[in-house]
């Protein structure tokens, strides 16, 4: 895991001094060592930051053989020994015992398919200097971030847009994908900064004298189950062949027996790949199924005990670290818990701003910031986690839901509530949300989907047009950004191909997950830390997506198949504990840091220099928090919190000039 940037120039020599700026930028990814390096052409530039994970002397870039390719890497790719070993019965010539070498050899033989035997999270460049082409790419679910500019005809790629600023990218918002992330649709191709663009997951970028051009190299398969498929209850013990079995199953569709020791085969093997290391790898725990399922079969990949690290909270409502104890002891953890008290979270939000380069809607950020800090300075700079397995195995209520609405075909109770949902009118039960998304708001009568899930997007849609300027909606007249964006997914990936929950799986990968969710690499690559995510692993994720529904969400309690998987691996508590959303302290009626704050940071000079924001709307919103309801708190403390984060980056980078 490290930092890497790349310039390329039409127009004449890279300027070396621009190159050392980004990647001195990026410092914070690699503290062990910075290098850059300018192509004998003089027309590209790449720059590496170096966090040591398997090789000390794993410097960047990496020359080929005969000299013609450069690569930077960050990212880790699992299962490289194996790989290595084949490159060199190949005739392949090493130059470093890092795992990142093996795409430089991979390129050489097989050029844009060396992504297919890639197992990992990476972003990397390599750049040719014989043919004068620059190929970029990003892993399948957009684990580690590349960003990129063109300006002045010279194009720049970097791990983070801060790289691009201090190259000499002009700095200015992108109002489109402001606008995106204030309505909670972020554009997974843009960012929030005018002209700086992502490579999106599973993407390439190439780039030559005259052209630059994003290409899919990979995408969730399409997944279109036997029809027909009924589970029955099975009883008995609560071991791994009990919960549901398949009855009369074609060879086409396995039985709940062979999904759970299938699962639980990837499973294992995905944590195990990701405990091979040059250093100690340990766990983030919550003491929920996920991190607790990672930490229970990390424990016996090792002898020695795991690291285990918690987050916790003065405020005992949001504490969880009851729980994660009981997991760690489970697993013969050693374990820390970090313990945090709001003046915590004030104190550091702006830094977790900054480096995660997103609007935080919670105080979520401010908390994993601090935790990778503490991770670090117990001595570990690699730790793996769970997030993922909620989108691998439908974790989610609204994904459970449309789950369990998908089967059945077209009978008399769907059809009626579909024409009842046509004939009532959007405008009127969900009106905040159709000025926005007519086309949302028509489809929230039809989907399935918990109606509260609806009721607090649209609560939060209102909020968030009382304090934008009137100037900066109206720029948005006539345009749905909900539907702009299903009719480029359903373009690009068939969508209508694919059963409805997983459409909206899909569409969930592509917006909120990989633009809000993944934005903790940056927090946690502040203090250089990598965390390795193994449910994220593409072999496991496409063999769940694989399954019929039925085997992933035909139970009362979410995630069933894999409670039955790693079974062996986690107490009794864990395995009975109901799914309970991960909360951190809020601001809203609570007097005390936060608070504070939000009403200096959002009634200061800096907030009023922000283009799209009303300040004086703001400061009305602050003026009645003292009357906001129980029920909305939620909605108002997201509000100011995304405001707060505009006022950080615009006054930290000078955003708005």
């Amino acid at each position: 895991m490290c930092g890497i940037a790349a310039i390329l120039s039409r127009n004449g020599p890279v300027d070396p001094r621009a190159v050392r700026r980004a990647t001195r930028a990026l410092r914070h990814r690699g503290p062990d060592a910075e290098r850059t390096w300018v192509s004998p052409s003089g027309r590209a530039g790449l720059g590496h930051t170096l966090l040591v994970i398997n090789d000390p002397e794993g410097h960047q870039p990496i020359a080929s053989e005969d000299g013609r390719l450069r690569i930077i890497v960050n990212g880790q790719f699992y299962d490289f020994k194996r790989i290595r070993a084949e490159l060199e019965a190949r005739g392949h010539r090493f130059r470093t015992r890092s795992d990142s070498e093996i795409a430089l050899h991979l390129y050489e033989d097989l050029g844009a398919g060396c992504l297919e035997q890639l197992r990992g999270q990476f972003a990397f460049v390599v750049w040719d200097e014989k043919t004068g082409r620059l190929f970029a790419a990003r892993d399948r679910f957009g684990l580690k971030p590349l960003f990129y500019a063109e300006h002045k005809g010279v194009l720049y790629l970097a791990s983070e847009a801060k790289a691009l600023f201090a190259a000499g990218v002009p700095r200015g918002w992108d109002e489109r994908g402001v606008y995106h992330w204030l309505v909670a649709c972020p554009d997974e191709r843009r960012s929030l900064f005018r002209g700086i663009r992502q490579v999106p997951p599973g993407h390439v970028l190439r780039a030559g004298r005259g052209s630059v051009r994003v290409e899919r190299y990979w995408d969730l398969p399409v997944a279109r189950p036997p029809s027909g498929l009924r589970l029955r209850r099975q009883t008995g013990s609560a071991g791994a062949g009990s919960g549901l079995t398949a009855s009369s199953p074609t060879p086409a569709v396995p039985s709940f027996g062979d999904a759970v020791e299938r699962t639980r085969a990837l499973t294992e093997e995905a944590i195990r790949l990701r405990m091979v290391a040059g250093v100690p790898v340990g766990c983030l725990i919550s003491g929920g199924l996920d991190s607790s399922s990672v930490l229970g079969v990390a424990a016996t990949c090792t002898d020695a005990p795991v690291a285990a690290f918690t987050v916790g909270f003065e405020r005992r409502e949001f504490d969880e670290s009851d729980g994660a104890r009981e997991a760690a002891a489970a697993a013969g953890a050693d374990h820390t818990v970090v313990t945090l008290s709001d003046a915590d979270l004030a104190d550091h939000f702006a830094d977790t701003v900054r480096h995660a380069e997103t609007l935080q809607y919670n105080t979520h950020g401010a908390a994993r910031y601090l935790l990778a800090r503490q991770v670090r300075e117990a001595g570990y700079r690699s730790v793996m986690a769970g997030e993922g397995a909620d989108e691998a195995f439908f974790g989610y209520e609204f994904l459970r839901a449309a789950a369990g609405a998908g089967g059945g075909g077209l009978g008399p109770r769907k059809i009626l509530r579909i024409l009842s949902g046509l004939l009532r009118s959007p405008r009127r039960h969900h009106p905040t949300l159709a000025a926005v998304s007519p086309w949302l708001a028509r489809l929230a009568l039809l989907l399935p989907t918990p109606p509260s899930l609806f009721t607090r997007l649209s609560g939060g849609l209102g909020l968030i047009q009382s304090v934008c300027s009137r100037d900066f909606l109206h720029g948005f007249d006539g345009y749905d950004p909900y539907r702009t964006y299903y009719r480029r997914c359903k373009e690009a990936a068939a969508l209508s191909r694919r059963e409805p929950a997983r459409r909206l799986l899909y569409l969930w990968l592509h917006s909120i997950f990989v633009n809000y969710h993944m934005a903790a690499d940056r927090l946690d690559m502040a203090h250089g830390v990598e965390v390795r995510l193994p449910f994220l692993d593409h072999h496991l994720f496409e063999y769940l997506n694989s399954l019929p529904l039925a085997l992933l969400n035909d139970h009362p309690r979410e995630k069933h198949l894999l409670r039955e998987a790693v079974r062996p691996h986690i107490p009794d508590a864990v395995y009975d504990r109901v799914k309970r959303p991960f909360m951190a302290p809020s601001a809203v009626g609570v007097d005390g840091p936060l608070h504070d704050f939000l009403q200096d940071t959002l009634r200061g000079e800096t907030l009023k220099a922000v283009p799209f924001v009303d300040a004086g709307a703001v400061g009305r919103v602050l003026d009645g928090l003292g009357e906001v309801g129980e029920g909305d708190r939620g909605s108002v403390d997201s509000l100011l919190l995304m405001l707060a984060s505009v006022a950080v980056l615009e006054g930290g980078w000078g955003v708005g000039g």
